[in-house]
């Protein structure tokens, strides 16, 4: 039996990174202390801040929740929870109640909004409609709704922050398919905090530098009953970089650290031409924009759909 290097009890996770093996208390504490050194070295909460958790019902944002529930504990910060049902069959209506069951064992208030609703098509049924006349893919779809609908909806709430469950794979990830793609604008945006301009909720990644492997052992060390399949749309060029970066941390250990640190460290030098406009809103929805409709209207007006419900919450 493998012992555990800080107290001998039995192990249940090597830690490659730091040469060093936990048991199951250890570790979680280890994860909490993690999470608690990112919010505090980026200053991602503040005292009296109202934080929306965005949980999905899946091992990232159940632990963020989780994790932002017991800071909460000690510090003078509300959180709620909010989902977005976009409406995938057979994958977000089984993650729902999870997120639902989460959130009332820890006594945070939760709010769903679907895309059913406020579009009046789920995502199947928009993914069908943008293929017949050749538009974005489901991804693009559903990060540019969903997207919409989390700001709106933290703004309703009043929230201070928007917290996402975004993980140290995630954000290694997004580094290198921003450097592939040569997106400037988009590196410099990329961070533990978003600057937040007017009526934009700033988003905090407080499991940024945590592994996705280690969230999910968190995860079930806590009986959290995540749901765990893969969304049925994920693929294209991320999914290339997913295993390109998975096959060198295998063979180089912290291989993902030192992208994130790399990154870190060279954001203050990038480049970035802030562009002077005057932010208006969106003749549809009302939403901040800097064209006469935002994002998610005009891919809405492409296809023809029309959009039901202004307000998102009552």
């Amino acid at each position: 039996m493998q012992e555990c290097d800080f107290c001998g009890r039995r192990a249940v996770y090597y830690q490659r990174t730091a040469g060093v093996h936990r048991c199951d208390r250890c570790f979680i504490e280890n994860i909490e202390k993690r999470f608690r050194r990112t919010v505090s070295k980026n200053n991602l909460i503040e005292p009296d801040d109202r934080v929306i958790a965005a949980v999905s019902g899946g091992t990232d944002s159940l632990t963020n929740l989780h994790l932002l529930g017991k800071y909460a504990e000690y510090k003078d910060v509300e959180i709620l929870s909010l989902t977005i049902d976009e409406g995938i069959e057979g994958y977000r209506d089984e993650s729902i109640p999870i997120a639902r069951k989460n959130s009332k064992k820890l006594g945070i208030e939760h709010v769903v909004v679907s895309f059913e609703e406020v579009f009046g098509k789920k995502l199947d049924e928009l993914a069908k409609i943008s293929q017949e006349k050749n538009g974005p893919d489901p991804c693009t779809l559903c990060g540019i709704l969903r997207r919409s609908l989390l700001n709106q909806a933290s703004r309703e709430l009043k929230a201070d922050k928007l917290a996402t469950g975004h993980n140290l794979d995630d954000e290694t990830q997004t580094i290198i398919l921003n450097y592939v793609r040569g997106d400037i604008a988009r590196l410099s945006r990329l961070g533990a905090k978003s600057k937040g301009k007017e009526r934009f909720v700033p988003r905090i990644k407080p499991l940024r530098e945590i592994k996705e492997k280690e969230i999910a052992i968190y995860a079930m060390l806590n009986d959290l009953g995540a749901h765990v399949d893969n969304c049925p749309y994920v693929g294209g060029m991320r999914s290339e970089v997913r295993e390109f970066v998975n096959k060198m941390e295998k063979n180089h250990p912290t291989t993902k650290f030192k992208i994130l640190r790399m990154f870190d460290k060279l954001k203050p030098h990038i480049p970035v031409e802030e562009e002077e406009f005057d932010l208006k809103n969106c003749k549809i929805c009302g939403e901040p924009s800097t064209k006469k409709l935002c994002r998610s209207c005009e891919l809405l007006k492409s296809l023809e759909i029309e959009r039901k419900e202004k307000t998102l919450i009552s």
